[in-house]
């Protein structure tokens, strides 16, 4: 239930956004004693009401962004670069962000991607390294609660098992794994923040299969556990309370409020003494440059001009074929078997790439009627031959940090609150399309072993993008070509902390939540002894 909008007192620590960084920083200094208030645009969804959230979800007459009311004035966009960037379906807003509907999977970062620069002269370096970071990834597993197995031979070094035993492979798992073997291709189970047995008060996996966009029994981690963490501890979080822009004080050293708005239009000021924006790779720099003042002319925190800049994604290539046996790969909602294999590579291009063996059936029935227009027998001999012996593998492919790829503000068209809504400027790049283009052989190859017909590949040019936005605050040593510095706090204010994904310098092709919870870990540690 919400409670007042209305602002507290001058806190500790006031943090914009309830996503995984804002949550785990809120439960984190709150636990330790601070007093903290969390602002977060989007409203407070009741638990009980996902499993109507999920018919929506499988139902036609909805798409992707319906699941959690994304969309109209509130989360308009614009999208001017060569490869259009679809940001409502990357995003949620509301009391656990963009949790709410990832899929789950959470495995590190290797060496080798906090080491760009120095390792093939491409990209830049991280202020921090693996080992910086190893500890705290121990701690996010933990608090997150990460079912896997260490059984991946690529893997970097870890100090301790995980928190939960794997969820074992799948029956086409063991079709892709012995064509693998076959081929001298290894194949290792994910790492993901899913119970595979009671854990953190929350129960197993129930199986219902749509992880993303929802999870109706909670066995998937998502932000709100660490907000009802937070909220034992006495944090307060004040849900539809989208913060317009952040002020500083005269001298332009410290912000001394976050303004905000709610539902009826009141504008407030929440004050505090260190602030953290966790706002995403998108909102973060857009909260800044929209908090412009005589000081930062460019935006806040903007002394470097790199606001908004280095953009990346993981580019998707994806492989899809017939196999004239039954796969069985059923909709169990989220991979069971990768290789990265093909990750730490020698050369500098083509770069990362982390294969993904999906359990995908194929197109539905549903799919199949709408999208083809057939019924009848010919829909019976269509499912027939389509459904169940579908076979599907994808890949994530590491892009490089391109300042051309940027977020502004796009003062031609306005959100709910007359601010500029942030234009999204993204294109591929030559190292990514080159990796793409990598990926898809070794897909083909092994798809090409299994006897089957190859009936689609993505587009390398135009491939879909994996929804995890990063780097456009990025982390250095440098003031004048980064943003933050290594403990995440801004160049130009010394009480602004960042905490999300746009602090990466460089993003590998790894997924990026446990590596973010991890950096939200270690940037509570220096707020904590700051306060």
């Amino acid at each position: 239930m919400s409670g007042p909008r209305t602002p507290s007192a001058r806190v500790d620590v006031c943090i914009v956004g309830s996503g995984p960084a804002g949550a785990v920083t809120a439960a984190t200094l709150a636990e330790r004693g601070h007093e903290v208030v969390v602002l977060e645009a989007g409203p407070r969804f009741d638990f009980a009401d996902r499993q109507r959230r999920m018919e929506r979800h499988l139902r036609p007459a909805h798409g992707w962004t319906d699941v959690w009311d994304m969309g109209g004035p509130r989360d308009a966009y614009t999208s001017s670069g060569t490869v259009d960037y679809p940001l409502n379906t990357t995003r949620v807003k509301g009391v656990g962000g963009t949790t709410l509907h990832w899929l789950g999977l959470t495995p590190r970062f290797h060496e080798k991607d906090f080491e760009m620069e120095s390792r093939y002269g491409l990209g830049t370096d991280w202020p921090i390294s693996y080992a910086d970071l190893r500890p705290y990834y121990a701690e996010a597993e933990r608090e997150m609660g990460v079912a896997g197995s260490e059984d991946n031979p690529f893997a970097p070094p870890r100090e301790a098992s995980f928190p939960m035993e794997r969820f074992p492979p799948s029956y086409s798992d063991s079709l892709f794994a012995a064509a693998c073997e076959e081929l001298d291709i290894a194949v290792h189970s994910v790492p993901q923040a899913r119970n595979s047995e009671p854990y953190d008060g929350r129960s197993a996996c129930q199986g219902w299969g749509t992880c993303a966009p929802v999870c109706p029994s909670g066995a998937k981690y998502d932000a709100t556990v660490h907000v009802r963490k937070a909220e034992e501890e006495g944090a307060r979080v004040v849900d539809r309370a989208p913060v317009q822009r952040l002020e500083h004080g005269p001298d332009g050293e410290r912000v001394e409020a976050a303004v905000y708005a709610t539902p009826d239009g009141t504008e407030h000021r929440q004050e505090a003494r260190q602030f953290v924006v966790a706002c995403g790779g998108i909102e973060t720099p857009r909260l800044l440059l929209l908090s412009k003042s005589e000081q930062y002319p460019d935006g806040l925190a903007n002394s470097s001009g790199v606001v908004g800049r280095y953009l990346m994604e993981h580019a998707f290539a994806g492989t899809n074929a017939l196999l004239l046996e039954r796969t069985e790969q059923h909709e169990i909602g989220f991979i069971t078997s990768e290789s990265h294999q093909f990750y730490d590579h020698e050369e500098p291009t083509p770069g990362s790439i982390k294969l993904e063996f999906f359990n995908y059936a194929g197109p539905s029935p549903l799919d199949l009627a709408l999208g083809d227009g057939r019924w009848g027998t010919d829909l019976q001999e269509a499912v027939d031959f389509e459904f169940g012996n579908h076979l599907q593998i994808g890949a994530l492919v590491e892009q490089l940090p391109d300042p051309t790829n940027r977020v502004t503000l796009d003062t031609d068209e306005t959100d709910d609150h007359g601010n500029p809504v942030p234009d999204v400027s993204w294109d591929v790049g030559d190292h990514a399309v080159a990796s793409l283009e990598r990926a898809q052989s070794v897909q083909r190859r092994i798809l090409s072993s299994m006897d089957t017909q190859i009936t689609g590949q993505t587009d390398v040019h135009h491939p879909g993008a994996a929804r995890h936005p990063a780097g456009t605050t990025r982390m250095g040593t440098d003031p004048t070509d980064s943003v933050v510095d290594h403990r995440l706090r801004t160049h130009d204010l010394d009480n602004l902390t960042v905490a999300s994904s746009s602090v990466f310098p460089t993003s590998g092709a790894m997924n990026p939540t446990l590596t973010i919870v991890a950096l939200a870990l270690k940037a509570a540690d220096h707020l904590d002894a700051d306060l």
